[in-house]
């Protein structure tokens, strides 16, 4: 029988300076998606927290009742919101899951998996592109509607999943990298944009309605060619060897004296282009820590960077009422939550209305709306249901996992509702021609 695992290994662990501030209070608790859905102790941050301390003094083993309630965690932040004394709920469990990469063996499927869509995929755009050209033969070939029809899917126990794979574009953001777009009228900033690396094959168009909202309020924009996925996926998922990799290509990529900002449309790619400080800390290599205060300062998440800026784009009115759902990692993880707001009242004829438990998690959260598919499908629904309340016709986020889910929750519940990004609805009601 194998011995037990105790203890955290001295690389990448939660730190007893970082997890003593929790005073477990519990005002945490309803604000945790999955303590709300379940009400269970150990699946609270607080109670995640506890395991992790037991488990560093060796009074728990690291095995699969850990493990279970790590995954179980969405890392939406909304704890740190909450929290009293400040603990940085997403670096504990962020390295939690890097203890459980290092020291725990999960089933045979799992670990291919997840070394499949870590080390062999992700970090590579020309792989990605490939697996998305085949995925999108899948998708418009007939072979995914018969996949329904059959029953095949519910079979395999992969129809709610399928339900959630977002469409592959017809065009990838590919011919635009490398390339620079000069900004219309006088130029008030210029600034490099982050492309991502899944949103390449599946938001290109997204990509290009904020650059051209970018060019309309006087930015000059450019892509830089060598950029690579964030690392925010290895990173959520304890594989932090591979997001530091893509931490220092993101940073041998972009020239940061050249640029007023490093822009992003992606709040969960946002959170940790902004905290690659963590990735690279003071004691790791040399001369990476410093580069990385200079790169992580000067990322906007697009939303903020507009609203700081000031829209100078002429307006035309949208006659359209509207809501909003705060991505977790842009307004729990990054502190930004008026800037989208201003930018959509900003816009002539609109109608907004808040939705409640806007910044609750919408069950997106990177790949857990695959690996925990039924709890994120439940958060769905509370979130469907909120929305609905609203009589918008259209709900806009900002983050493209949440566009994504959210698509999947109007089609699944029947809401009718139009799913857009913030910059997606300023690209439509800019009047200058283009």
């Amino acid at each position: 029988m194998p011995a037990k695992t105790v203890g955290f290994t001295a690389i990448d662990k939660p730190e007893y300076a970082d997890y003593a501030r929790c005073v477990h209070c519990g005002l945490c608790l309803n604000h945790c998606p999955t303590y709300r859905l379940w009400h269970q102790e150990a699946d609270s941050p607080r109670g995640r927290i506890r395991q992790m301390e037991l488990v560093d003094q060796g009074q728990m083993e690291l095995g699969d009742a850990f493990v279970t309630h790590i995954d179980h965690c969405l890392d939406c932040r909304a704890c740190e919101t909450a929290c009293p004394s400040g603990v940085e709920y997403g670096r504990l469990v962020e390295a939690a899951r890097a203890q459980i990469e290092r020291q725990y063996k999960r089933p045979l499927f799992s670990r291919i998996a997840r070394d499949f869509v870590y080390r062999k995929l992700l970090p590579y755009p020309a792989r990605i592109a490939a697996a998305a050209r085949a995925l999108r033969i899948y998708q418009r070939s007939g072979l995914a509607a018969a996949a329904r029809s059959t029953g095949i899917l519910k079979v395999l126990g992969l129809s709610d999943r399928e339900r959630l794979i977002p469409r592959i574009d017809s065009r990838f953001f590919s011919s635009e990298m490398g390339q620079t777009f000069r900004a219309v009228g006088q130029r008030r900033a210029r600034v490099a944009f982050f492309a991502g690396c899944v949103a390449r094959v599946t938001f290109a168009e997204l990509n290009r309605a904020t650059i051209r909202v970018l060019q309309a309020n006087g930015s000059e924009v450019v892509v830089p060619q060598n950029q690579v996925c964030c690392g925010a996926l290895p990173a959520h998922a304890g594989v932090r060897d591979v997001a530091r990799d893509l931490a220092r290509k993101n940073l041998a990529a972009f020239p940061i004296d050249g640029f007023d900002a490093i822009i992003t449309n992606a709040a969960g790619c946002g959170s940790t282009l902004k905290e690659y400080t963590h990735l690279l800390p003071a004691n790791g290599s040399s001369g990476d820590h410093d580069r990385a205060m200079r790169f992580s300062a000067k990322v906007r998440d697009a939303t903020e960077f507009l609203d700081e800026l000031g829209l100078m784009a002429p307006l035309k009115p949208l006659l359209v009422r509207v809501t909003y759902q705060d991505s977790c990692h842009l307004a729990h993880g990054q502190k930004i939550r008026e800037a989208p707001r201003r930018l959509i009242r900003a816009i002539p004829g609109i109608e907004f209305v808040e939705m409640q438990q806007a910044d609750q998690c919408c069950g997106s959260a990177g790949v857990y709306n695959v690996t925990e598919t039924k709890a994120s499908l439940d958060l769905l629904a509370l979130k469907m249901d909120c929305a609905s309340e609203t009589h918008a016709q259209a709900i806009v986020t900002a983050n493209p996992g949440c566009i994504l889910q959210l698509r999947a929750g109007s089609q699944i519940h029947g809401t009718g509702q139009e799913v857009l990004h913030v910059v997606e609805l300023l690209d439509r009601a800019i009047a200058a021609p283009r």
